[in-house]
């Protein structure tokens, strides 16, 4: 049996479209910690149903798997969202930069890490490759959200 990814063990029953591993119809990201220990790192297949253009993936998917990725990172990072009554990590903002157009019929590497950490505010890098190439970089803020 494979490893078990930072989806399915701290989120096992939800349906985010990105990395909800009870979502059949989305990306289900499986984020694993980096042998480095720096971070995370994923492989994902594209499927036809995602292209922009022939052969090629569309930018909003880039969007959501770097998203999804890096607060993956987060977590990872943070050994687990913990008690969720105390809070969860939640997008702010992301910012990416597609670099190069990525390939829809190749696997994709992501890796993420975090560059700063308070008990409240995360930052993250990370990064879309294929076939050798670097095909999109991220920036991310997470807010620890707090339910009221």
């Amino acid at each position: 049996m494979s490893e078990l990814s930072i989806q399915e063990r701290y989120f096992a029953d939800t349906v985010c479209f990105g990395c909800g591993p009870k979502n059949d119809k989305g990306l289900r990201i499986r984020s694993l910690p980096a042998p480095d220990g720096d971070g995370v790192v994923a492989t994902w297949e594209p499927q036809p149903h995602h292209v922009s253009a022939p052969g090629i993936l569309n930018g909003g998917i880039v969007g959501a798997l770097l998203d999804c990725h890096s607060v993956a990172a987060v977590y990872g990072k943070t050994g687990g969202p913990g008690d969720l009554a105390g809070g969860w990590w939640a997008t702010a903002e992301y910012a990416v930069k597609l670099v190069r157009p990525t390939p829809s019929e190749a696997s994709l590497e992501l890796h993420a890490r975090v560059v700063e950490l308070t008990d409240t505010e995360a930052l993250t890098e990370a990064r879309l490759e294929s076939s050798g190439k670097l095909r999109a970089t991220c920036t991310a803020r997470f807010r620890r959200f707090v339910p009221r």
